[in-house]
């Protein structure tokens, strides 16, 4: 199968979980014997190769041009409100109308490529899919990875809004990432007989706790300063209000009563790390919770999992959650968000014999600090749960599995 895949972030510009998914599944589509062609953005400088093969991939990242002066004429009120989003607005425009010019008129028009589906993921790429599929008639497949709605609590972008709708309309197929998702795309107006479901992996050959020497593990938190009978519980992700991680700091202290000798580790980057500073300080914390305001490497994120005793992601709004699959890949328990739309609560098992977490409302300091509580009291269960955390992901979520499952989807469609 000859296959084009627009994708806003693919490595070596990853900036969350879509880049990390964008990599792995084009790498097991090409070692499949599948063709793939990746257009993705370039980054600020413009400094990125334009056209590049990569693992067998070919990659084309457009140069950007700036032109945010003229939209502020043609764009809708809601997106002039964004401020400097309205540089992202017209970077995104950009990004897609030069890749579908490029695939349409030289890859295929020039050069003579053939493809047999096009696959377009989230708002920031369906647009190009779109005016692909009605210049060349291929099959489009709309992978929606999250909403706007959802990411913003309900109060985002109309506009945004409305090119996810419009790219479920033009779309063959949409694929989201959790029967949680297809029941929120079905209430949002997505047609519902075009949903399918297709969780994200892990590769568990990578996220492996035996790949992790004690050394590592103790250089990990000795530089947050946890000495080796304190229990460490690690928060990695976003730090953006959906994530939940301020109630994660408000748990703490419900924490402490029960295992006084806990600490907290907070590592990414986002708008609420003035907040989490200021937040930590007022509650006397500054002892208890450590922060790491860096997007860090997945080397060293593996080493952050292999060096906590539970991972903790109190997401209110969570499509699919491909950190709590890594840390169950590590053998770590997993306490995570189960309100709303949580693909998590899909993942994680919370009871009986394949247990390997907790569910826990994350709107609810005190309920969080149970599951936290609950994970950590007994290191027998501890080691038990982390053991069926991985058991989990080698039986259901491996890339190699996600990957076959992507490709039977694909193939219905184009056999339709």
């Amino acid at each position: 199968m000859k296959m084009a895949v627009l994708v806003y972030e693919y490595p070596p510009k990853i900036v969350g979980g879509l880049g990390t998914y964008a990599a792995e599944i084009t790498r097991k589509f090409v070692l499949m014997d599948h063709d793939v062609t990746v257009f993705t953005m370039n980054d600020d400088e413009g400094s990125l190769p334009t056209r590049e093969i990569w693992r067998g991939i070919e990659i084309h990242r457009p140069l950007h041009i700036d032109i945010s002066d003229s939209l502020p004429d043609v764009v809708a009120e809601d997106v002039k409100k964004w401020g400097r989003g309205i540089q992202l607005f017209s970077k995104i425009l950009v990004y897609n109308y030069l890749s579908a010019s490029k695939l349409v008129n030289e890859l295929i028009g020039k050069e003579n490529f053939k493809y047999d589906i096009v696959a377009a993921h989230d708002w920031l790429s369906v647009i190009a899919g779109i005016t692909i599929k009605k210049e060349t008639g291929l099959p489009l497949v709309f992978h929606v990875h999250s909403t706007e709605k959802g990411r913003t609590l309900g109060n985002g972008s109309e506009v945004v809004s409305n090119i996810e709708l419009r790219g479920a309309q033009a779309a063959d197929l949409v694929i989201t990432v959790s029967y949680a998702m297809k029941d929120e795309l079905i209430k949002l107006g997505f047609p519902r007989e075009k949903i399918e479901v297709c969780y994200n992996g892990v590769d568990p050959q990578k996220y492996n706790p035996e790949n992790v020497s004690p050394d590592q593990i103790r250089q990990v938190r000795e530089f947050y300063g946890i000495k080796p009978e304190e229990p460490m519980i690690l928060f990695l992700g976003r730090l953006v209000g959906v994530k939940g991680v301020d109630k994660l700091v408000m748990a703490m202290p419900y924490i402490l009563q029960k295992i006084p000798n806990a600490k907290l580790v907070i590592v990414g980057l986002g708008d609420l790390q003035d907040y989490l500073v200021n937040l930590v300080r007022m509650m006397k914390l500054q002892d208890i919770v450590k922060f790491n305001f860096e997007f860090i490497p997945e080397e060293e994120r593996i080493l952050h999992y292999a060096a906590c005793d539970v991972a903790v992601f109190p997401s209110l709004y969570e499509p699919f959650g491909i950190v709590a699959l890594e840390a169950m890949s590590m053998e770590r328990p997993v306490v995570v968000g189960a309100a709303g739309v949580s693909g998590m609560r899909e993942i994680v098992i919370p009871c009986g014999e394949e247990q390997c977490g907790y569910h826990i409302n994350p709107n609810n300091p005190a309920d969080i600090a149970w599951g936290v509580v609950s994970a950590l009291e007994n290191p027998e269960k501890r080691k038990w749960l982390g053991k069926n955390g991985r058991r989990r992901v080698l039986n259901e979520f491996t890339w190699d599995k996600i990957a076959e499952k992507t490709i039977e989807l694909y193939e219905r469609i184009i056999k339709r």
